[in-house]
């Protein structure tokens, strides 16, 4: 049927749902499991669930680290929930931030028997919707009937595995002519992914030779830097280096990439800079939220280059994982051109990390 939706578009459907509370069933009729986001969990929707069975706290490797819960499944844990676990312990488990304030939640007990593949999918969606990295899981006898007949987005297991790590292609939306600061001669394009997602932009200085190696830069984007003037990170000066360079040159194409804090979004970025307060660096701020190092998708910017009629580039960068992706996507690097900026007293402890774990080029 044409109005029926596609992976995608169930996959979006879902994201919204558990941003605000609503579960979400996997499975494609027979068993399957219930899911609502840890973040979200209301006391009534709990209730619920323990009504249906034995709900599991699902909670990836690296909050599993922190909190020294075993991960039998390697990149997670599955938590048995204590008989007198309420929402705030849940969430307590879910959030660094509750670690100092909450410290006694053990001993943490993790399920061993049973396959956590719809447990993993779960952590990836929830994740995707840029909630804490922690889901509440319960087995459905009957994943299809259960979720027609509480009116629940439910998705595939296979094809929503397969839409959370494939590459969604970028469509041209708009573009208009966009006098800057940099340059007079400025051209903003935007793009939209085809399931729907986050836009992302280009910002076209002059008039660029798509023969030649052209001067790019893939930025991300940091609202506390690029608007607020943010001294903790180098995010804001990179880019009005970067856009300056380009004005310099006569020509360029900067891609501002929406995908704020290495991918996690803002909210987790503001709970990961509360960690940095209480004196873990960037990277362990991040793995104690659950995630990993970098969550970002680079992909994205190759697809928006190639679409722009670019295959080569003078790429703007101190990440090498940024040359390796374009290259790896079939766009040359024909050059690295370092973009270095002044540190100051906030930052530098910061840009030593990025040096030391991330591998960047300061």
């Amino acid at each position: 049927m044409p109005l029926l939706p596609t992976a995608s578009e169930f996959a979006a459907r879902a994201r919204a749902d558990l941003r605000v509370g609503l579960p979400v069933v996997l499975g494609d009729g027979g068993a399957g499991v219930a899911v609502l986001a840890a973040e979200t969990l209301r006391p009534d929707r709990l209730a619920a669930i323990r009504a249906l069975g034995k709900p599991v706290l699902a909670i990836t490797g690296r909050r599993a680290e922190t909190l020294k819960a075993r991960a039998y499944d390697g990149d997670l844990a599955r938590i048995s929930l204590p008989a007198d676990a309420d929402a705030g312990w849940i969430r307590a488990v879910a959030d660094p931030a509750d670690d100092l304030r909450v410290p006694m939640k053990g001993p943490l007990l993790s399920d061993r028997a049973g396959a956590a593949g719809l447990h993993r999918l779960a952590l990836a969606l929830v994740k995707s919707a840029q909630l804490l990295p922690a889901a509440l899981v319960v087995d459905l006898a009957d994943a299809r009937a259960f979720a027609a007949e509480h009116h629940l987005t439910a998705l595939s297991p296979e094809a929503t595995h397969g839409d959370l790590i494939m590459h969604h292609s970028l469509l041209p939306v708009a573009a208009a002519r966009l006098p800057m600061e940099a340059s007079d001669s400025g051209r903003l394009h935007i793009f939209r992914p085809d399931n729907g997602g986050t836009e992302h932009y280009a910002i076209e200085i002059g008039r660029p030779d798509r023969s030649a190696p052209v001067l790019a830069r893939l930025h991300s984007a940091c609202f506390t830097g690029d608007v607020l003037g943010s001294l903790k990170c180098d995010c804001g000066p990179q880019l009005r280096t970067a856009l300056a360079e380009m004005g310099s040159a006569g020509a360029g194409i900067l891609l501002y990439l929406n995908q704020e804090g290495r991918g996690i979004g803002l909210a987790n970025k503001m709970r990961a800079y509360s960690l940095q307060d209480q004196g873990f660096d960037t990277v362990e701020a991040n793995h104690r939220l659950g995630f990993e190092d970098d969550e970002r998708d680079f992909r994205l910017g190759a697809d928006i280059l190639r679409r722009m009629g670019f295959d080569s580039v003078r790429l703007m960068t101190n990440n090498p994982r940024k040359v390796a992706m374009m290259q790896a996507e079939g766009v040359t690097v024909a050059e690295r051109v370092p973009l270095i900026t002044p540190t100051n007293r906030h930052n530098a402890h910061y840009l030593s990390v990025k040096a030391e774990k991330s591998g960047h080029l300061l």
